[in-house]
């Protein structure tokens, strides 16, 4: 299997008088799960049909491995949209049997991988069902199925892990482990943060058409503000309003969250509960991936 990286290079995208993308850019490493995530309108979405030739971009350029994406290479991409593109009516074997040779398989190859891949999936009972008749967790398997049938160089995922049961995330989970193993560059929407948070290996947050950070979890993590916990057994209510800079964020018994301002000292934090309580606890606590979204998402509507 080929092993390259997937680039978006400063792709633009307008409908009239709205920008659906400016200047979009991040590029997906051969091996790598990348998150994309950001709120519904954001240009997720957008960003994956022009790299899949669906759509056009206005500026920009898509490259794999260095030059740009032609018809060729799209073949070699595998594909899952947000809105199910199966044919209802069809069996499951019959149909991903058929998706794999209009990618250029052979009629056996094609069989041999639409059986493994219904095998990994947890299809098999049902691989002679037309697809209207399963549920919708099925459905989303054999969705995957159909991204993953004709061996692709890159995965492109847009929601995969929509409408599943906490099994059907799990099974799903390890097929994109299992995918991005083999040297596959695997790219997938989500809401679900904790999945990004637990599965990636870098995210990319959308905001407004554009990528405002991008990064390692730890490293958008340790990019928020700091925050501390202060545990002051017997401090009374308000102890760290004075203290500049800092806000409490929440109140938890005789825990106390603080976060700090830019110019905020963590050492006046320590000293103020000092001065009313004894301190039990005094430690830093990084924001998680849903709290880094939700300020992205808060400056957005500010803005």
């Amino acid at each position: 299997m080929a092993q390259g990286v997937l680039e978006i290079d400063r792709v633009s995208k307008r409908y009239g008088d709205v920008v659906a993308l400016r200047d979009m850019a991040f590029d997906v490493r051969a091996g790598e799960l990348f998150g994309f995530v950001g709120s519904n309108g954001a240009g997720k979405t957008t960003t994956m049909r022009i790299a899949l030739g669906v759509l056009a971009a206005d500026a920009g350029e898509v490259r794999w491995n260095g030059a740009p994406v032609t018809l060729e290479t799209r073949r070699r991409i595998g594909y899952m949209p947000e809105e199910r593109g199966l044919y209802p009516k069809m069996k499951v074997l019959d149909q991903l049997v058929y998706l794999a040779e209009l990618h250029g398989m052979s009629t056996d190859d094609a069989h041999r991988s639409a059986e493994n891949w219904i095998t990994r999936l947890g299809l098999r009972d049902r691989r002679g069902d037309e697809v209207q008749k399963l549920s919708l967790g099925n459905q989303q398997r054999v969705q995957l199925a159909a991204a993953l049938v004709h061996e692709p160089d890159v995965l492109v995922l847009d929601e995969p892990f929509s409408g599943l049961d906490p099994v059907a995330v799990d099974v799903m989970s390890q097929v994109l482990r299992e995918t991005a193993a083999t040297g596959v560059p695997v790219v997938f929407s989500s809401h679900q943060l904790d999945l990004v948070e637990r599965l990636c290996d870098r995210v990319g947050i959308v905001r407004g058409g554009s990528l405002v950070a991008c990064g390692t979890v730890d490293e958008l993590r340790s990019s928020g503000a700091v925050r501390l916990v202060v545990d002051a057994p017997g401090a009374p209510p308000g102890w760290a309003d004075a203290v500049p800079g800092a806000h409490v964020v929440s109140v938890t018994g005789t825990r106390t969250v603080v976060e700090l301002g830019p110019d905020a000292d963590d050492q006046a934090v320590l000293r103020a509960a000092l001065a009313v309580a004894p301190v039990r606890e005094f430690t830093r606590q990084r924001p998680t991936l849903a709290e880094l979204f939700r300020s992205v998402v808060t400056e957005e509507r500010e803005a």
